[in-house]
């Protein structure tokens, strides 16, 4: 006698397949299904498994029973093309044969030629992102960018707060929470930036989102209309420039100098930005800081166009010589940025914890776009992050990631020194968890073939290519040390320069 999980999948495997016929056609409006017996005897199942199919496909409209004559296809249900037939085993090792209908083998429903839909703007907009490859793809030496010290996080302390946590919860918690978060976690929040960044805001200025690239969403859709100006540093943030490409904006590139975003090229634009993105404390990619005599210039610009900054403060927690550097936003006098952050490279991508604070007419604002958009940010994980910074757990590892990140970083700038020499200029390794690497007298666009020959050799990088509205100097990498210990590090350098001693030896 088949289990009651196997008798479970025999009776999905055959409601699935009729369902399938009907839809598809092969079994048209008021045709007669096989009795059960014979399905039964057919497909080597029991009656009460076919039963249990018919009954949810009766529970579901798709056929009517009739006292004494049988079971039909409801003859409301719209008529369609028939499918190319494919007999198919019923599903689970019990099956002997295919379930068959008077129509033929009960088949999968076939894509048709239904015409295409029609897509909005933004949807055709959206088909026009490249997605980057799969993080979960696996390299021996993985030194792209955005991949966390995982083996970091105090697994233990961090679970123990998970159940101090739901040891306190009731049903009252369990319900929906606000948009903006959970008040214990914004001002957890509010007094680390102020005590580490200086960011200067109230817990009504702060709205907890799933991350940087919604809280990007978020001002983006708030604030841009289609046709209105956005600047970015160039290089840049990728998913800022795809985010706000799909809303319609009119993108121009600012560069970038050994101070950041040159301020004098924002304010010789025909027409000012509405927005401007910028990444002060340590650009991305290329990690140059953008001193205070440039930070006030961008200030009183944004003062005086009547734009607004977004500045992504990503990292920021990891500088490598004294104090990090202050936010840009900590300067702030007349409500112009939009400060934005993200707990993925601090604890885990998978938390989905980041968090964006406005001046408060815009963080209401923004707060009505995270209602709209998926009502609040999960529960749980704030309340764990709340106690996570309210016990000091949160400060403790950041000390203890920081001192890890510094070896990762001095084992990675050892071994580039060792393999390369003169032949790599490094640019950007004073915080962070990532480095740039400029290889001396290779093309620009012989970026991609560098990562694609590292691959082969088990080595993953991240091309600046994709990092350039325009066209990158020369042929620079990332390279992302944080979830690598020293020794994979040197080997993994060592792994790159035999990969690339073809393109060295031009």
């Amino acid at each position: 006698m088949a289990s009651a999980e196997a008798e479970q999948r025999l009776y999905r495997a055959l409601y699935e397949r009729f369902r399938a016929s009907i839809l598809g056609g092969e079994l048209p409006a008021g045709a007669r299904l096989p009795s059960t017996r014979h399905v039964a005897a057919e497909a080597g199942v029991s009656r009460n498994t076919v039963l249990m199919a018919y009954e949810q496909l009766v529970a579901e409209g798709y056929v009517v029973p009739r006292t004494g004559r049988g079971t039909f296809v409801a003859d409301f249900l719209p008529q369609r093309r028939p499918a190319a037939a494919s007999a198919r085993s019923v599903a689970g090792s019990a099956a002997r044969s295919p379930v068959r209908s008077p129509a033929g083998p009960v088949g999968p429903v076939p894509p048709g030629d239904a015409p295409p839909p029609s897509l909005s703007a933004y949807g055709r907009r959206l088909l026009a992102v490249e997605r980057p490859a799969d993080p979960a793809e696996s390299f021996r030496h993985d030194f792209r960018y955005g991949l966390p010290a995982l083996s970091d996080l105090p697994r233990k302390t961090w679970t123990r707060a998970w159940n101090r946590v739901a040891a306190r919860h009731d049903l009252g918690s369990l319900g929906y929470g606000p948009p903006e978060g959970l008040p214990a976690l914004r001002q957890g929040l509010v007094a680390y930036l102020k005590r580490l960044r200086a960011v200067s805001c109230g817990p009504e200025s702060l709205i907890v989102v799933n991350g940087a690239r919604q809280a990007l969403d978020l001002i983006g859709r708030a604030l841009i209309d289609p046709g209105d100006l956005v600047a970015l540093e160039e290089p840049h943030y990728p998913g800022a420039r795809e985010g706000f490409q799909v809303l319609g904006a009119s993108l121009v590139a600012i560069p970038v100098d050994a101070e950041g975003i040159e301020v004098g090229r924002l304010a010789a634009l025909a027409r000012p930005p509405k927005l401007v993105f910028v990444t002060p404390s340590h650009q991305l990619p290329l990690g140059v800081v953008m001193p205070v005599s440039r930070r006030l210039a961008l200030l009183d610009w944004a003062a005086r166009t009547g734009a607004l900054i977004v500045e992504d403060d990503y990292n920021s927690e990891f500088r490598y010589a004294g104090r990090p550097i202050e936010a840009l936003q900590a300067l702030d006098r007349d409500g112009r940025v939009i400060y934005v952050g993200t707990l993925s490279k601090t604890l885990y991508p998978a938390l989905r914890l980041g968090y964006v604070a406005a001046a408060p007419p815009l963080a209401r604002l923004l707060a009505q776009a995270k209602y709209l958009a998926d009502r609040h940010t999960p529960t749980a994980p704030q309340s764990v992050l709340a106690e996570f910074i309210r016990s000091g757990q949160f400060d403790r590892h950041l000390r203890r990631a920081r001192l890890l990140s510094a070896a990762r970083r001095d084992a990675l700038l050892g071994a580039l020194r060792t393999e390369f020499g003169e032949a790599v200029t490094i640019q950007g390794a004073e915080a962070g968890l990532h480095l740039v690497a400029w290889f001396r007298g290779l093309a620009a666009d012989r970026a991609d073939a560098l990562v694609a020959q590292a691959a082969r050799r088990g080595v993953g990088l991240s091309s600046l290519s994709r990092y350039y509205l325009g066209q990158a100097p020369c042929a620079g990498v990332i390279l992302g040390y944080a979830n690598q210990d020293p020794p994979a590090i040197r080997a993994g350098i060592a792994a790159l320069r035999a990969a690339m001693a073809p393109e060295l030896a031009r």
